[in-house]
């Protein structure tokens, strides 16, 4: 496998091997392309005891969804762990994969967007969830709309499809 650099990732998306919507042009990066705070949040709710975690788990079950307006923002305490989402839908042919990275400025500040599911699938065709964990001393105020992360490209060898149970993704 080999990452794309900006070139190539504007190649990729004026071929249709990547499909980035919404999306600037200042966005695409040397080696990424920069990827959006959506509007639409997941926090845990404040709840003490057992969360038993097996193949029928579901998120949803310790989870809340919350959704910021543009302009306001939400809040997240240090070591607290919160479920954003990207405003840009991201459609891989199956030849392409990537990983979702934080961005070092906002690392910076002790903020991680993703504690373990960093990879992309290929072929894959939704909007990216972040795992938004704040390192930090001090309690953050994330706003809808702010370059969070990025998203490195990289050629498979051979193709696939992921069909798994996020295929579609559009909510945390």
């Amino acid at each position: 496998m080999s990452v794309l650099i900006g070139r190539e990732i504007k190649d990729a998306i004026a071929c249709g091997e990547i499909s980035i919507e919404p999306l600037e042009e200042s966005q695409i990066g040397p080696g990424s392309v920069d990827l959006t705070l959506g509007n639409e949040f997941r926090i845990f709710k404040k709840e003490t005891g057992v969360c038993h975690v097996h193949n029928e788990s579901d998120f949803a079950d310790v989870t809340e969804a919350v959704s910021v307006a543009d302009g306001d923002f939400i809040t997240i305490a240090p070591c607290e762990m919160i479920l954003g989402i990207t405003r840009e839908r991201i459609t891989l042919a199956g030849t392409m994969a990537g990983w979702l990275e934080g961005r070092s400025r906002f690392a910076r500040f002790g903020l991680a967007v993703h504690v373990t599911a960093g990879f992309m699938q290929p072929g894959i065709s939704n909007q990216q969830v972040l795992e938004i964990v704040n390192l930090g001393h001090k309690t953050l105020a994330l706003y809808p709309g702010t370059r969070i992360c990025q998203f490195v490209f990289e050629r498979c060898l051979g193709a696939a499809k992921y069909e798994g149970r996020f295929a579609d993704q559009a909510k945390p």
